[in-house]
């Protein structure tokens, strides 16, 4: 920050000289008063100078018609679930308004390490959107239930810990761990206190979330209800109201979105594929969303991104006023948060800004190390006919736990179509399994509809082991095999033949192609799931978070499957 630049801020600000850019004819939000304000916006490189005024500017746009607000920001998010890599993630988002981004690289940590800290960095460095990091908490999140690609200690947090773009601590999904008093969690914490840190606590409720809470955690994003989410606003934490591609508690939680609660309540997506970006939008989505469903436009408008600024310490934006980061969202329609365009930090949002980036080399290729496997690798051996089925909850990625009585024979379960209960399996993939070790949890699953085939995927939060679900073995095989060829990424099997795929080579997570190629691939991919019987409007993502062992109530690891209540594994 020059004094040369103060001046000049200074002088165009004052209106004593022309300002850099001016939009004109238009009206802003006003997040004080909630009114809407007839008044040009002037802008002095990447910050706001002029309001409440007429201004003269050496560039000036015509926004008559349309009104500003300020630029939307997601609290939380993990660039790997779009499937993009963060270059082409942001040329997705950024036409809908996100301009500040607070994301996770935990995904890509739980594979590659704290090299996956460096790359995001490097690559946060070259977005236009200004992206920041919450270094990751939790690699691996349960280290005695699952393998990972990695493990990742608090001294392997600290070299980042200084960098511009890393803000604090990401969310702290081992609250058994954070109550316990583990050491190691303990050194996590107290290296980041008075640092953001993102909180991770499904259904944590009493006396253990004000421990949690003790421990420094302030934001939290897994409430599902109104009851959970009001305890924890209560009790001084920021609520993510998430809206992603599969966990979607914004219906859920929209009647706690008030002009008296919005300074405590903010937005996020947290997993949210391109497909469902290009056919309903991003942060915009959740916008139009809320004020479909009865919140104050006012209170919905601070949430996307006043609220969420404090809640982060960004004190330089939120708001359209002077001194402020000139993040703006031009809107054609201000009730259905219809995009026009859009300003990132004073330039804008076209091919140009995108075309003048620097570029950042893709890491992680060959990661997918699994040994091949056949049919019989995915037998369910066990002591009955009787087990425990994880229940899929479409929209949720909490799941349900049903006992059921299967189809049993030598020694073996088996697929019940008529209880709609296939087998799921999970396959080390990292290339950690002990030599003599099968490295494969089998069990079963309800809720996906499937009545032939299989569908497979490379992304398993959160260690992103191969996890497969399917009505015949044989098809299991030959998409988990296809997987291993293609670097990662999804696949749909039947007859012994691979129906449809996208490869996701960055670290098998991530495609290197434009954001409408993945979309279109999505598609063909949701169509080929289809027409096997999957009723699971996304069943990708869906299956991804099957292998999740943090998440109540029952999943599904490499080593077996997993009583999350109990935080153990179950007896086959």
């Amino acid at each position: 920050m020059s004094t040369d630049f103060l001046k000049r801020a200074i002088v165009q600000g004052a209106g004593r000289g022309e300002a850099d850019l001016v939009l004109k004819n238009g009206r802003f939000l006003d997040l004080v008063t909630g009114e809407l304000v007839s008044s040009d916006i002037a802008l002095c490189e990447d910050r706001i100078v002029g309001t409440f005024g007429e201004y003269r500017g050496r560039r000036e746009i015509d926004i008559a018609g349309k009104v500003v607000v300020p630029g939307f920001i997601d609290t939380h998010f993990h660039v790997e679930s779009s499937l993009m890599p963060p270059l082409e993630f942001e040329r997705c988002v950024l036409p809908h308004g996100v301009t500040t981004g607070i994301c996770d690289p935990h995904e890509m940590a739980n594979v590659l390490g704290p090299q996956a800290f460096a790359w995001f960095i490097e690559s946060a460095e070259a977005t236009a959107m200004d992206l920041r990091i919450q270094l990751s908490s939790c690699v691996p999140a349960a280290a005695h239930l699952e393998t990972s690609g990695a493990c990742i200690e608090a001294a392997d947090l600290m070299p980042f810990a200084g960098h511009r773009k890393v803000m604090g601590l990401a969310e702290f999904m081992n609250f058994p761990g954070v109550l316990a008093g583990d050491a190691g969690v303990l050194a996590k914490l107290a290296a980041f206190q008075g640092r953001p840190i993102d909180g991770h606590a499904p259904l944590l409720r009493g006396a253990p979330l004000n421990g949690y809470i003790a421990a420094g955690i302030r934001t939290e994003h897994e409430a599902t209800t109104p009851d959970e989410a009001m305890e924890k606003l209560s009790k001084g934490m920021t609520v993510l109201i998430r809206e992603g591609s599969v966990s979607k508690d914004l219906h859920s939680l929209a009647p706690i979105l008030t002009e008296r609660t919005a300074p405590f309540l903010a937005f996020c997506t947290d997993d949210r594929n391109p497909l469902d970006i290009a056919e309903e939008g991003h942060l915009d989505f959740v916008v139009r969303t809320a004020i479909r469903l009865g919140c104050p436009p006012l209170a919905v408008y601070r949430a996307a991104s006043w609220s969420a600024a404090r809640a982060f310490g960004l004190l330089d934006r939120g708001l359209v006023a002077p001194g402020q980061r000139a993040d703006l969202v031009i809107l054609d329609d201000f009730l259905t948060c219809a995009v026009s365009s859009v300003i990132s930090g004073g330039r804008t949002v076209d091919d140009a800004l995108f075309a003048g980036r620097a570029t950042v080399a893709p890491i992680g290729r060959g990661s997918i190390r699994n040994r091949h496997v056949t049919a019989s690798d995915f037998a369910a051996p066990g002591s009955g006919p009787s087990t425990p089925v994880i229940g899929v909850v479409p929209g949720k990625i909490i799941t349900l736990r049903h006992d059921l009585s299967l189809p049993y024979r030598n020694g073996q379960r088996h697929v019940d179509l008529g209880q709609d209960a296939v087998k799921v399996a999970v396959v080390e993939r990292h290339g950690r399994t002990p030599l003599g070790e099968r490295g494969i949890g089998v069990a079963f699953v309800k809720g996906f509809g499937l009545k032939r085939g299989a569908i497979a995927s490379s992304v398993g939060h959160d260690c992103h082991n191969i996890t497969v679900v399917g009505a015949d073995e044989a098809d299991m095989a030959v998409a988990v095999n296809r997987l291993a060829e293609i670097e990662g990424g999804f696949v749909v099997a039947a007859g012994g033949h691979v129906l449809a795929e996208i490869s996701l080579p960055v670290a098998g997570l991530m495609s290197l192609q434009p954001h409408a190629e993945i979309a279109a691939a999505l598609r063909r991919l949701r169509e080929a799931a289809r027409g096997l019987g999957v009723v699971l409007p996304e069943p990708f993502l869906q299956v991804a978070f099957l292998p999740l062992p943090v998440i109540p109530h029952l999943k599904i690891t490499d080593r077996g499957l997993v009583d999350v209540d109990r935080f153990e594994l179950i007896d086959p």
